[in-house]
């Protein structure tokens, strides 16, 4: 995202030195959400256009709002899209769950509809049932776009086509998820640990 430059080595997209783009051009490309997301004192169109809310369709919010698994709690708001966030400065603001307030996040990148979308622990607030559905909902959107997750959850990472795993600042190893299980390693060591809290009960 052009947050901080590598200090050595480059970063390509199609094959130009990202540094060549107009930084505000190359992150229109981009749709992100950070495991530390942040809910606005705005209204929940607001919160999922992250801008005024006559510069965006209902339609499409409501539509970003279906795949990122809000819609349920979406109907239980009065006034709907135009439901007050936050009591930050209105009284009867609706204050989020963390897992609710992690979907609102999530339909901005639906919104967005950027080619590379980067998902920082996408879930971490999230019930497996929820986690679920969001990963479902990604892949579908997704067809035809590059996806990074940034997961601990390996129950997030064994859809991705390419796997890479990190350690110290290095990566250690890569590959798919079958074929990090056939070497063993690390992450195989990893994957027996957290299944293993579902498969020996």
């Amino acid at each position: 995202m052009r947050l901080y430059d590598p200090n050595e080595g480059e970063i390509l997209l199609d094959g130009v030195n990202i540094k060549e783009y107009d930084v505000e051009e190359y992150r229109r490309k981009i749709g992100t959400v950070f495991q530390d997301f942040k809910i606005f004192a705005a209204t929940v169109k607001e919160n999922v256009l992250l801008d005024f809310a006559e510069n965006g369709k209902d339609e499409d919010v409501l539509n970003a709002i279906e795949k990122s698994g809000f819609a349920e709690r979406l109907e239980t708001l009065a006034d709907g899209l135009e439901t007050n966030l936050t009591t930050e400065f209105e009284e009867d603001g609706v204050n989020l769950s963390g897992g609710e307030g992690q979907k609102l996040a999530v339909a901005r990148v639906f919104y967005k509809d950027a080619n590379l979308i980067i998902l920082d622990e996408p879930s971490s607030a999230l019930d497996p049932i929820a986690e679920y559905h969001l990963n479902h909902s990604m892949l579908t959107a997704a067809e035809h776009k590059s996806v990074v997750f940034i997961s601990h959850r390996l129950s997030t990472t064994r859809i991705a086509d390419r796997i890479y795993m990190l350690e110290k600042g290095r990566i250690i190893e890569e590959g798919s998820h079958a074929e990090l299980l056939e070497r063993k390693g690390k992450y195989a060591e990893m994957w027996r640990v957290q299944a293993g809290q579902y498969l020996n009960i």
